[in-house]
């Protein structure tokens, strides 16, 4: 958009960004499914491929394409840990962070598999956000700070986004953020996590349900739920999701965390996912109900809880199929095919 800002300086600019998101290309997507009718197989036979194809046509103007995937991974640290809601410690974060700078992380893996590229983008590690029970998560500059951080790491030139999370104790404020915008019991978000049994699963719903009720005057503001229950890493992903949309460039979302950080922008803005697809759904238990009440369909369900944007990483290689056939399967035209019995 020509009237960008490059900054989110105020909760205004974030508002503004929201009330002026571009929309998809009817015609580009109207083109793209006459090209599917005339490719070499029954109309519809490829079923989902059809429809990832068609969609990235209506946001890329030269589309559907697939080939510059980038993954940006956001790390952030949180003070609701001291709460024992998570079977590790606060400073695995900054040995995962470490882990993936050094090439040894699952999303290392999958990026080099599929020759995707990957950006780490660490947020203020040695500074964790504050016990969302009983203060907020962060100040209002310390989020905007935290959402620009997520805007900036967005390349104009990507074809596609894909956002994944690291972070100690954010499906937490995951849980925190869908209980507080969806409604409902810590008990009815709250999941494993990185491992919990019966009991710690109850505790960590127990410390949602403090938090919520410690900042229950904001319940009615999306915007001020991320700021107060929510971490540098989610405000981040927020952003970038944000920011991939002023750009036109698809988004891909990972697991529970994502997911959870995109909510506000969607409960401001109905359409304000329209970019976006979800890249898989995740084991822990809010993110199906999340994903339901956001009308997000998941690509792949592989019963993965990891994070770090590995299902959707995987999911990536899906969209690329689909953009595959979509540009290089011959036309009936081409390989001399009849279409009359289709």
């Amino acid at each position: 958009m020509q009237d960008m800002p490059t900054v989110f300086t105020t909760i205004d600019d974030i508002h503004y960004a929201l009330n002026n998101l571009p929309a998809p290309d009817e015609l580009r997507i109207s083109d793209a499914r006459a090209r599917q009718a005339t490719l070499t197989k029954p109309p519809g036979s490829l079923g989902k491929l059809e429809d990832i194809a068609c969609f990235l046509a209506g946001w890329q103007t030269a589309g559907p394409r697939a080939d510059n995937i980038e993954i940006l991974i956001f790390a952030g640290n949180h003070g609701v840990v001291r709460h024992g809601i998570s079977s590790f410690p606060a400073e695995v974060t900054q040995q995962m962070v470490a882990n993936f700078e050094q090439g040894g992380g699952a999303i290392n893996v999958l990026a080099n598999a599929y020759g995707l590229s990957l950006t780490i983008i660490a947020l203020d590690l040695d500074r964790p956000t504050g016990d969302i029970t009983e203060a907020e998560a962060m100040s209002q500059g310390d989020f905007l700070d935290a959402l620009n951080a997520g805007a900036n790491a967005v390349d104009p030139k990507a074809d596609l986004i894909v956002l994944g999370d690291m972070g100690i104790g954010n499906t937490t404020a995951a849980a925190a953020i869908a209980a507080a915008i969806f409604g409902g019991k810590g008990a009815d978000w709250a999941g494993s996590g990185t491992g919990l049994d019966k009991a710690g699963v109850g505790h960590k719903g127990a410390v949602v349900d403090k938090a919520i009720k410690h900042h229950a005057a904001k319940l009615g503001n999306p915007l001020a739920i991320m700021q107060s229950l929510g971490g540098r890493e989610l405000a981040a992903i927020a952003g970038a999701t944000l920011r991939s949309r002023q750009f036109g460039i698809p988004v891909l979302l990972d697991g529970y965390i994502v997911t959870a950080a995109v909510a506000p922008l969607m409960r401001l803005s109905p359409d304000a996912l329209d970019h976006c697809i979800a890249g898989h759904v995740s084991q822990e238990q809010g993110h199906k109900h999340l994903l339901a009440a956001l009308g997000l369909q998941p690509l792949l369900d592989l019963d993965m809880r990891l994070g770090e944007g590995t299902g959707a990483a995987v999911a990536a290689m899906v969209v690329r199929g689909a953009v595959a056939i979509h540009r290089n399967m011959a036309t009936f035209a081409e390989a001399q095919v009849s279409n009359v019995s289709f």
